[in-house]
């Protein structure tokens, strides 16, 4: 399947992130549900966001997501520092309270939820209060998987449970770069159409952890209510700062002072080219000029002739002298697509000041080959 190409998509740190509201979010899960779409959604946070600079495999899972939203205050900060439309957090742990929360329309069923993940005891204990009280939501299953390897989690009668289990949203909890890992690893084998590593979740839900209020989860602060509830995770948010710290001199002031400066002319991105054609066994998307929000609708209708091709995909550059967080995000999107086919990629004609603008952005990965 090819991504949704019309997805209002925005680089962010070297991700892809919807521009989308809590409501919206709410909106769109509950569609993907209730349709059987498949819909695997990625919540990434800072934490998220600093690991990915240096995992491919992570990185391509946000990338290869349905839909990705800005879980941390900090990535709000980020968007609103560098002029992007991505001006509502939208937690994972949000989003899920407000499903369960969601006025049900007439004649329709609550929506069933298997967690998979957890620490021992704790995902059955979700199951438990989720079904306790009358809810947008019911529990139809729950496994604690222990701490094996990820093929060790993946046996067949584990993924049959799930399948068989009729669950329209798997909940999946084993940290993030395994929760991110499995999903991956197991989305073609499963039946179920919601999927997402919510790890916070399934501890909230079961009431061994319990969310900070609002008011912080609203300023920032909700970091230090998690210390509060597990101070073991003290490190973690300490080395996130000195990650934040270095982003913001390296790569986010950097990309604030660049764009002060006078950028294209309207007339770079009236006049730019977008093109796709097939060469000599290649497919080759051209661009030219200005490329960004201005013109996104037209690179939009033009990447899924590109994704759709079986040919290597060259992206001729050589005439492309801006690009921003808008184009940089949909092309995200096609490089994961060429990903999954496994087609090769290459980015051609790059001149060293459009390399910079895609380091700004933290998407200088991009410009590596896929062989």
């Amino acid at each position: 399947m090819l991504p949704d190409f019309s997805r209002e998509v925005f680089c962010i740190l070297g991700l892809p992130f919807d521009r989308v509201s809590l409501a919206e979010a709410v909106q769109r899960t509950r569609h993907a549900a209730a349709q059987g779409q498949r819909c695997f959604l990625s919540t990434p946070n800072l934490n998220f966001a600093i690991a990915c600079l240096d995992d491919p495999q992570f990185r391509l899972s946000v990338i290869q997501s349905d839909l990705s939203i800005a879980d941390g205050m900090p990535l709000i900060w980020v968007a609103r520092a560098t002029g992007l439309p991505v001006n509502e957090r939208v937690a994972g742990s949000s989003l899920f309270q407000a499903l369960r929360q969601a006025v049900q329309p007439t004649h329709s069923k609550p929506l069933r939820v298997y967690f998979f993940g957890g620490p021992p005891g704790v995902a059955q204990r979700a199951s438990e209060q989720l079904n306790a009280s009358p809810s947008g939501m019911c529990a139809v299953g729950f496994d604690s998987p222990g701490f094996g390897s990820i093929e060790e989690m993946s046996e067949e009668s584990t993924l049959e449970r799930i399948n068989a289990s009729g669950a329209d949203f798997l909940v999946v909890a084993l940290g993030a770069k395994k929760g991110q890992a499995w999903i991956q690893h197991n989305l073609p084998r499963l039946r179920v159409p919601l999927v997402s590593h919510l790890g916070a979740v399934v501890n909230f839900v079961a009431g061994t952890v319990s969310r900070a209020p609002v008011w912080a989860q609203k300023t920032g602060m909700e970091w230090l209510w998690r210390i509060k509830e597990e101070p073991k995770l003290w490190r973690r948010y300490w080395q996130d700062g000195i990650g934040l710290l270095d982003l913001l001199l390296h790569r986010v002031m950097p990309l604030v002072l660049a764009q002060r400066r006078a950028g294209p002319a309207a007339i770079e991105f009236d006049k730019a080219i977008m093109d796709v054609r097939e060469q000599e066994g290649d497919c080759i998307l051209t661009l030219t000029g200005a490329i960004g929000l201005p013109n996104i609708g037209l690179l939009r209708t033009r990447l899924p002739a590109a994704a759709g091709s079986p040919h290597s995909l060259l992206v001729d550059c050589s005439g492309l002298v801006h690009i921003d967080s808008a184009a940089l995000a949909s092309l995200m999107l096609l490089y994961g697509a060429c990903h999954a086919a496994g087609r090769p990629w290459a980015m051609l004609g790059v001149s060293a000041a459009l390399r910079r603008q895609f380091e700004l952005h933290c998407a200088q990965y991009l410009l590596d080959p896929l062989a």
